[in-house]
């Protein structure tokens, strides 16, 4: 059985060790140009240099995003950057418009092309045009049902692959004109302002200055907002259809977000391919992914027809847990210097999670600063000294579970 990679979003150096560290095979990230995402944390041409030996020290493969849409005026400066990636010799690139695909081909014709789901290819003939183009790998359209995937890999020999976990966009594979109409910020040149996610409410044309509600809800109507994808009870099928790559959305989530969703998909991957005879769903990875910040989960159009549910009615994130630490540094004494992300009190029940599913709950005992000062709580930013379970790592982070729930 071919065993896929686990792909993994990377918005900075840090978010790049943990996607590494809690099981990515490769992790996909943006430089300062012409990528889907420019408001994210992305690298400029010294810390790609840095990424990309991280993953070389580490065995990892790492993929550059160009997938925005270009203009005529962009390509100049597109061809200067080219060049300026050259030397950095990435495992990939991520490209959708074809344009950019041909000045790829002629600039570094050696590089491995992946092909954005913003391509939307949908269909086995598409993905052997975008084959004999060159283009190594496609990621398929967010559309597609699993049936549909599986005849098209049957019909092909390019890699394949698709997107397991993350937001879901209200347009066709991505490519949306909403935030350019409204805000002039235009999605498929890296600058959507997401107006999905805003709150509409219905005027009629000769009372201007009334909003009627078009739900009866305070909060407003949520039409265009799309649920969350959650693929992991699916995996065994995403496996046995020969997909290539399993991709998790989210280059502007946070660092705990990507520690938690990436070890999940490691885990329940990992163990299906131990044993996919005796393989069984684990429920408690599903209950780890109701702990970071999500919106309704939901298997997109993965089975089509009527059970294609991608609408919420609502904008507000879920979880369970909120993120409070980072650990920095374990000190000779056998305690610990962690890096505060929220604040907790000495004596809150705390949990430790790190890489292959490690967690133990422990309630936290007294809290110090670095020059032992006694502290009352632990603060965002602070620098605070305390005792972790035994086996605590550098890496490993620190949660606790919400009151509100």
């Amino acid at each position: 059985m071919h065993q896929p990679e686990l792909l993994a979003p990377a918005g900075d150096l840090e978010k790049l060790r943990i996607a590494f560290d809690y099981g990515a095979d490769a992790a996909y990230l943006g430089g300062e140009q012409f990528g889907l995402r420019a408001q994210a944390g992305n690298f400029d041409l010294d810390a790609l240099a840095c990424a990309r030996e991280l993953a070389a020290s580490r065995g990892k493969r790492l993929y550059l995003t160009l997938n925005a849409y270009l203009r005529p005026v962009d390509f100049p400066a597109f061809a200067e950057y080219l060049e300026q990636l050259k030397p950095l010799d990435l495992d990939a690139y991520i490209v959708s418009d074809p344009g950019v695909l041909g000045l790829l081909r002629r600039v570094d014709p050696g590089r491995e092309i992946h092909l954005s789901t913003q391509a939307n290819t949908t269909n086995a003939e598409a993905v052997r045009f975008w084959g004999a183009a060159g283009v190594h790998r496609v990621n398929l359209a967010r559309e597609l049902t699993l049936a549909e995937i599986r005849a098209i890999r049957e019909e092909t020999e390019v890699e394949l692959e698709v997107f397991a976990h993350g937001a879901l966009c209200v347009a066709y594979s991505g490519r949306c004109l909403l935030s350019a109409a409204m805000t002039g910020r235009s999605a498929n040149q890296g600058a959507c302002a997401q107006p999905c996610r805003w709150r509409y409410a219905l005027v009629e044309e000769t009372r201007p200055g009334e909003y009627f509600p078009i739900e009866e809800d305070a909060r407003g109507s949520y039409l265009m907002n799309s649920r969350d994808l959650c693929l992991i009870e699916q995996l065994p099928q995403l496996v046995e259809a020969g997909l290539h790559s399993l991709k998790i959305e989210g280059r502007m989530k946070t660092l705990y977000y990507l520690a938690a969703v990436t070890r999940v998909y490691r885990a329940a991957l990992d163990c299906y391919l131990a044993d996919p005879i005796g393989y069984r769903f684990d429920p408690a990875w599903r209950d780890e992914l109701d702990k970071v910040s999500h919106r309704p989960y939901d298997t997109g159009f993965l089975f089509g027809g009527q059970d294609a549910q991608v609408h919420t009615d609502d904008s507000k994130y879920r979880r369970t847990h909120d993120f409070v630490g980072v650990v920095r540094e374990l000190t000779a004494a056998g305690r610990a210097l962690v890096e505060g992300r929220n604040r907790f009190f000495p004596g809150e029940s705390l949990e430790l999670i790190g890489p292959q599913m490690r967690q133990t709950e422990f309630s936290a005992g007294e809290l110090r600063s670095e020059s032992a000062e006694l502290l009352p709580a632990g603060q965002p930013n602070a620098r605070i000294v305390m005792d972790l379970p035994v086996g605590a790592q550098v890496g490993d982070l620190l949660r606790r579970e919400r009151q509100n729930g």
